[in-house]
């Protein structure tokens, strides 16, 4: 189960109550920054990121596999994750050489 402090901030932004399901859509989202970071762990200035995407993740479920829709004379388009996100884990991203990212050892 992901860190308590973490879905009680889940909670406050989005008004789920589902700690089960806000703990999987945290673990998702940190899945996917550490992939795309190239890291093994996360590092305090990818939690942000991490929470707004698992806030997307909800706000999308029931949506999956739609690319827009119009409902009521409004039209809605689901695109991938906000630039800012990407810009922020852009800025944690490691490099690969050699086919292996070089993270600093925690000590």
């Amino acid at each position: 189960m992901y860190e308590q402090a973490e879905i009680d901030k889940l909670k406050l932004l989005t008004g789920e109550k589902n700690e089960e399901l806000l703990s999987l859509l945290l673990d998702e989202a940190e899945a996917f920054v550490l992939a795309y970071t190239n890291r093994t762990r996360l590092v305090p200035g990818l939690k942000k990121p991490v929470r707004d995407l698992a806030v997307i993740a909800l706000n999308r479920m029931g949506t999956e596999g739609e690319t827009g829709r119009s409902e009521a004379g409004e039209s809605y388009s689901f695109n991938d994750a906000p630039k800012q996100i990407y810009d922020t884990m852009n800025r944690y991203r490691l490099a690969r050489v050699g086919g292996h990212a070089h993270e600093k050892k925690q000590g």
